[in-house]
């Protein structure tokens, strides 16, 4: 459900192009609206990955030479050189569709096991939040305030519990982008380690816990009871292993 000010301002308000009249409306109406400040927070969060993705592929010489050689009649004729030069944009804009859908819907094309790739993606926002301070939107230690927070914001009721006892102290959590969709984050601290479990809905069954590492950072996945999570960290995988047991149990 989005609200009305989500189609009329939201956009102008993050490119940064609305009167002070009406960004200072839009911001007073975040203080009281459920659903833009998530939508802000998904696009921020979107255009850092589009920065960091690293899309661009350079063109081969041959298609480069061809190009240039039916652009090169632009300086010298009139009849021909426009419909050249938007076959040639045509195509490329073509070629560059084809090869982004080709990327984002293959699984074959990126790696030939998602559920690792998406790991992947999930350590690599477990770093941005870490480097752009993005890392609680609620901070406490109590397991009804964190949930209480993110209900209204997820359509799934959402496991927030605390293992402080167990070593594993609840610190709050935040929404974040994965795959293209929102995903809750509980964060905890053990031994001087943050530990970011991200938390989403899946139909898939339960699976046993599948380990990895990326960057320096660990990760341990698992599915149960219809919710998959995530759990990263620069902790030990055996820290990693025993929260994901305290989950499980």
């Amino acid at each position: 459900m989005r609200c009305d000010f989500a189609d009329s301002l939201l956009q102008g308000y993050f490119d940064g192009e609305l009167s002070s009249t009406s960004a200072a409306e839009f911001e007073r109406h975040l203080q009281h609206c459920v659903h833009c400040p998530v939508e802000l927070v998904e696009m921020d969060l979107l255009s850092e990955r589009l920065q960091l993705a690293q899309l661009y592929e350079a063109a081969p010489a041959s298609l480069r030479k061809k190009i240039r050689a039916n652009l090169s009649p632009v300086a010298t004729t009139t009849t021909m050189s426009k419909p050249l030069l938007w076959h040639w944009l045509a195509a490329a804009a073509a070629l560059l569709l084809l090869a982004i859908a080709g990327w984002r819907v293959s699984p074959v094309l990126r790696t030939d096991d998602y559920q690792a790739e998406l790991a992947e993606e999930i350590v690599d926002a477990h770093a941005l939040s870490l480097q752009s301070g993005h890392l609680i939107g609620i901070s406490s230690h109590d397991e009804q305030a964190v949930t209480g927070w993110f209900k209204g914001r997820l359509e799934f009721a959402l496991p927030a519990r605390d293992f402080a006892n167990e070593g594993f102290a609840l610190q709050g959590g935040r929404l974040d982008v994965v795959d293209e969709r929102s995903v809750a984050v509980l964060v905890y601290a053990s031994t001087g380690h943050l530990i970011n479990v991200f938390v989403w809905p899946t139909q898939g069954r339960d699976t046993s816990p599948r380990v990895g590492s990326r960057q320096g950072y660990q990760w341990v996945d698992w599915r149960k009871g219809r919710i998959e999570f995530c759990a990263v960290s620069d902790a030990r995988t055996s820290d990693l292993q025993q929260l994901q047991r305290l989950f499980t149990n």
